[in-house]
């Protein structure tokens, strides 16, 4: 049994995110009833266009992660925690007992969760069940039993399809990808804090009234307030920041225009690519209507994917783009901090984009939940270091020179991941019955008053499913 999972593991490792993901929406295409060459030619479009966004995105998060990289180095910050980035997360949580066995766990919860009508979503973001086995190594590591690490592993992969249904409408609605939802634990995990912050800031006098968003920056500013003017501008004030002692004129000049110009270019190029990835999904999504119409009337079938879809968005990136300095300022100034962003400033976008539908895209108020998020994230990965240290030692990663302990801020700044682990500290079976009890019942309200539930997310005139 273990070298099957072995080597499944070793088949995601080594295809990704960009070839597995193409493979498997071909496999369900056909098992939902598309023609083949239909099904074909909807599964390479997703991949290239899947492919298109990551090669925006590496350039934007290249050009953002050098950028905050020399602010840092500006600061002088020194800290004994070192941010080693998602990917660096990803390879720990595939790499730990846990990640062995998160593909068959992650598909085993969605089969039962849709076959008892609990969701609509199918998860076929595979790649990122990586989340559900780092919060699951954590539970290892703070364990010592690999059982806890599967139980954890479960209740995150059933958590992320009850924010993926809850999300949906609004995120459908906002960016305008029909038929699709964001099992994305890394994403969602900001949606109830989102909710609750925009519930206060509607009742504080003179704040409520502000708002900044695509459509009023476009009409008071004119041509300065477009999306790609906006990254350019955007752009020249970080590269500013970062490059004012780069060295010579010419040198801080140049880095400055490279600086603007690349994100100039991720806002107008992202939002096309996501348009592509539309016309690759549109065939599934019509299949998996005419699949679940024909054995379950009008239910709905959602095609869950990676929150990469969300972050094109002018909204997202510009709030993204302001609170990497934020960020920034609240590792030195925060009291008892001993983490140094690095690697990971570059994925603020992820954490912040499914903020958009619930505040209607207005960037104030982005910038407001998104700070309020991160700082809170510190304190989790202040707490959770210790694990993720021993989680990485134990799945073979060698830690950076000078850090005496590592973290990420995908997934170790998530309020989710502090839960589990204090759960299961501190109440261990007991901890984990009482999450799973917590995470049904959610379930359970989510469909009793699935209209509020999502209205509250952002989605406006919504239908109960029936």
């Amino acid at each position: 049994m273990d070298s099957i999972l072995s080597g499944l593991k070793a088949v995601v490792d080594t295809l990704g995110a960009t070839v597995l993901l193409p493979i498997v929406i071909f496999i369900i295409a056909l098992v939902l009833g598309a023609k083949a060459g239909k099904a074909f030619r909807a599964a390479v479009t997703i991949g290239v266009a899947f492919i298109g966004i990551n090669l925006v995105l590496g350039l934007m998060l290249g050009a953002i992660g050098d950028t905050a990289q020399a602010i840092v180095k500006n600061t002088g910050i020194q800290r004994d925690i070192i941010d080693v980035g998602w990917p660096s997360a990803a390879a720990i949580a595939f790499g730990s007992s846990v990640g062995l066995w998160v593909i068959p766990i992650g598909i085993a919860v969605n089969i039962v969760l849709l076959l008892t009508r609990m969701t609509r979503t199918l998860n076929v973001d595979v790649w990122n069940f990586w989340h559900f086995a780092f919060i699951g190594s954590l539970a290892t590591a703070a364990t010592g039993s690999l059982a806890y690490g599967l139980v954890a592993a479960a209740l995150m992969a059933a958590l992320a399809l009850l924010f993926a249904d809850w999300s949906a409408r609004a995120v459908q609605k906002f960016y305008g990808v029909p038929g699709v939802s964001v099992p994305h634990l890394a994403s969602a995990q900001i949606l109830p804090i989102a909710i609750v912050v925009n519930w206060v800031l509607d009742r504080i006098p003179g704040i409520n009234k502000i708002e900044i968003n695509n459509e009023t920056i476009e009409r008071r500013l004119g041509v300065f307030g477009e999306p790609i003017i906006l990254g350019l501008i955007i752009g020249l004030v970080l590269g500013l920041i970062a490059y004012y002692n780069a060295g010579d004129a010419g040198t801080v000049i140049s880095k400055v225009l490279q600086t603007g110009m690349t994100l100039a270019a991720a806002m107008l190029l992202l939002p096309r690519m996501v348009k592509i990835l539309m016309e690759g999904l549109l065939p599934v999504s019509e299949a998996a209507h005419e699949f679940v119409r024909k054995r379950a009337g009008d239910r709905e079938l959602l095609v869950g994917l990676d929150s990469a879809i969300l972050i094109g968005h002018p909204a997202a990136i510009s709030s993204s783009l302001i609170l990497v300095p934020i960020a920034i300022v609240l590792s030195i100034i925060l009291p008892g901090n001993r983490v140094i962003l690095f690697a990971d400033l570059a994925v603020i976008p992820f954490i912040v984009a499914m903020t958009a539908p619930v505040l209607r895209g207005n960037v104030f108020r982005m910038v407001i939940v998104g700070t309020i998020t991160l700082t809170a994230g510190f304190y989790v990965a202040n707490a959770l270091a210790p694990l993720f240290t021993s989680a990485a030692v134990a799945s073979g990663f060698t830690l950076p020179a000078n850090a005496v302990q590592i973290t990420s801020v995908v997934d170790g700044f998530l309020w989710i991941s502090y839960v589990v682990i204090a759960a299961i500290q501190n109440f261990a079976v007991v901890g984990l019955g009482v999450l799973a009890l917590i995470i049904g019942l959610c379930f359970w309200l989510y469909r009793r008053n699935t209209e509020a539930w999502e209205r509250a997310a952002g989605a406006d005139d919504v239908e109960s499913e029936a």
